[in-house]
């Protein structure tokens, strides 16, 4: 049985425990960056977004994990098979980014060193602004971008961590908004339609442990018959023994699912993320094959601090059953998903 929320609730107690571990469709906890007890140094914030359609994608990161801050830009050129990644960080930022406490509304931007960047939320709709000077060899990437049309419902969830009570995370991920925009590399235009292309916000704010191994998968698309249909599905973001984060979302209604796994193929002892890879689930509502295609792939190691990162791009095929029994197939529908390691 997962725990659903439905009314609006403080997130923490006195002592900056998680009052009710659980999922909503909606973002009804209270978030307060001052009511955390926990060490002031393991607090972890950021906004992602990803915009994309079946040619290209933008990736966009303001990130504020107190001793060190990033912004980051990605583009994706899926008929090239190619991407581009710059990032820049600050230290000891301890929360000056400013991040705001709630999804609903609020604006955050960030200047770095040859990066700027802009997110600005009225609660209608999301303006992205990115700016970096040296991209690619030396070219200027500008990006605009607008996300309309916010579905009625979306993945939230509360996680604690068994091994810290102080420790939790604090998400909403937000599938399938309308994009429409351009990307500008040196002279070439990427332009984004909102008949088309679709953006994705990964919202995150919590106090995380040290060491953490997490999977997330995600897809944004319109079917053949025009509604717009998505999923978000993962695991090791904490102790979900309450719930699990696995939706899928067909017009902006949330579809809950209970268990998926992961089946990443290994070689030579050691993941072999460009195989293809399986998906299945406990009560087989959930069965997909993974095609990958690009592999978003940093491995960050300063010895204390790492991250290995593997965001793959790819193919879904397979099977989706919702709540009424009814099936949406998937015939290689372009998503990501990935395999993230880190000590933090």
């Amino acid at each position: 049985m997962q725990n659903r929320i439905t009314k609006k609730t403080k997130l923490l107690d006195e002592n900056g425990y998680l009052i009710n571990p659980g999922y909503a469709t909606k973002p009804l906890f209270e978030y307060d960056r001052n009511d955390i007890k926990a060490n002031k140094l393991r607090i972890k914030e950021w906004d992602y977004y990803y915009v994309g359609n079946d040619e290209y994608g933008l990736c966009l990161t303001i990130s504020d994990n107190s001793y060190m801050a990033m912004g980051s830009v990605t583009f994706l050129d899926f008929k090239n098979v190619k991407d581009t990644t710059v990032s820049k960080i600050k230290f000891f930022t301890m929360g000056k980014t400013n991040l705001p406490f709630t999804s609903e509304k609020g604006d955050v931007e960030q200047s770095y060193k040859g990066l700027y960047l802009k997110f600005t939320n009225d609660g209608k709709k999301r303006n992205l602004i990115c700016e970096c000077d040296n991209f690619l060899d030396g070219q200027k990437l500008q990006a605009d971008i607008v996300l309309s049309d916010f579905p009625a419902e979306s993945m939230v969830i509360a996680t604690p961590f068994k091994e810290d009570k102080k420790a939790f995370y604090y998400n909403q991920k937000i599938n399938c908004m309308k994009a429409s925009g351009k990307v500008v590399i040196s002279d070439k235009e990427y332009s984004f339609d909102n008949n088309n292309s679709l953006g994705l916000l990964d919202w995150g704010r919590g106090v995380w442990t040290y060491k953490n191994t997490w999977y997330w998968g995600s897809l944004s698309a319109v079917l053949p018959d025009g509604r717009l249909f998505g999923f978000n599905i993962g695991y090791g973001f904490g102790d979900t023994s309450a719930a699990s984060e696995n939706m899928l979302f067909v017009d902006g209604k949330a579809h809950k699912l209970s268990s998926v796994t992961f089946n990443i193929p290994v070689k030579d002892g050691k993941d072999d993320f460009m195989s293809p890879w399986t998906f299945t689930s406990d009560d087989g509502r959930f069965e997909m094959n993974f095609e990958p295609l690009i592999n978003r792939h940093a491995n960050i190691n300063l010895g204390v601090l790492c991250s290995v990162q593997n965001q793959v791009f790819g193919y879904f095929s397979g099977k989706a059953k919702l709540d009424d029994g009814s099936v949406i197939e998937l015939n290689r529908v372009l998503g990501f998903a990935e395999k993230v390691f880190n000590k933090w």
